[in-house]
């Protein structure tokens, strides 16, 4: 398996990027991130540039609704560096309200943001790895994509499955290929997009998580559950339990 040595991680400012960030840059990789608050990535890079001074940290602005700038600055990323080995398509929100509730506009931002966005996204980084014949394109989905979810879950719920489908069929195209598809499904990882959830079964700290997930991709399998205990036995269930249990677990 190829060392990724080029790796950009999109949503980088905090969160489960700004820790994946952390942890690929003390393994001595290169790192393009964006996000759309510069001053955090400012910081970031500051931070990493003086513990690891052999590697290369670019960051660059993005906000991933605005889709032109998404192919942009990736385009960008890719001349930089000289190619780019691994896409991390993590920027995402967790805003969400029942649906019929008066909530429409934070639904449907929610569902731009996590899956058209995403979409954009994945077009980018596909147009970078055919051209190269090459790299790992990493998707951050949820393990609430297994099955629906009720209430402030279900727009948030159906774009994460959404990215796990875009994922599954580049799976199914490029299974003789150079070119790497991965889908991460995180359970409960506390970052910014959760701070506010309580009561949240089965909670990692962000370290932790984040650990997890570098772990995962490293991998590289086609799938992976994170933390592996207990969302790997749990998202099976999910997946295959009556509605009714899947209900009463989350």
């Amino acid at each position: 398996m190829p060392t990724r040595k080029n790796i950009l991680i999109t949503g980088a400012s905090s969160g489960l990027g700004e820790g994946m960030a952390r942890l690929f840059a003390a393994m001595g990789r290169n790192l393009a991130l964006c996000a759309r608050r510069m001053d955090r990535l400012e910081t970031l890079k500051a931070e990493l540039e003086e513990k690891h001074p052999g590697i290369k940290v670019l960051i660059k602005p993005l906000d991933v609704n605005d889709y032109d700038q998404v192919f942009a600055v990736f385009d960008a990323f890719r001349t930089e560096l000289a190619g780019i080995d691994r896409i991390i398509i993590n920027a995402g929100m967790g805003k969400g309200q029942p649906l019929g509730t008066g909530y429409f506009y934070a639904n449907r931002q929610t569902a731009e943001t996590n899956f058209v966005a995403a979409l954009a996204q994945t077009e980018a980084a596909m147009e970078i790895f055919r051209a190269q014949n090459s790299g790992h394109l990493v998707m951050i989905s949820s393990i609430s994509a297994m099955r629906g979810m009720k209430k402030n879950l279900t727009t948030y719920a159906a774009t994460k499955a959404g990215v796990a489908m875009l994922a599954e069929g580049l799976q199914v195209e490029l299974q003789d290929s150079p070119i790497k598809v991965s889908t991460i499904f995180p359970g409960f990882i506390r970052s910014e997009i959760n701070e506010k959830v309580k009561n949240t079964p089965f909670l990692v700290d962000t370290e932790t998580g984040c650990k997890a997930l570098v772990k995962a991709i490293e991998k590289e399998n086609k799938n992976a559950s994170v933390p592996g205990w207990p969302w790997g036995p749990l998202g099976f269930a999910m997946r295959n339990f009556p509605l009714k249990i899947v209900g009463k677990m989350m």
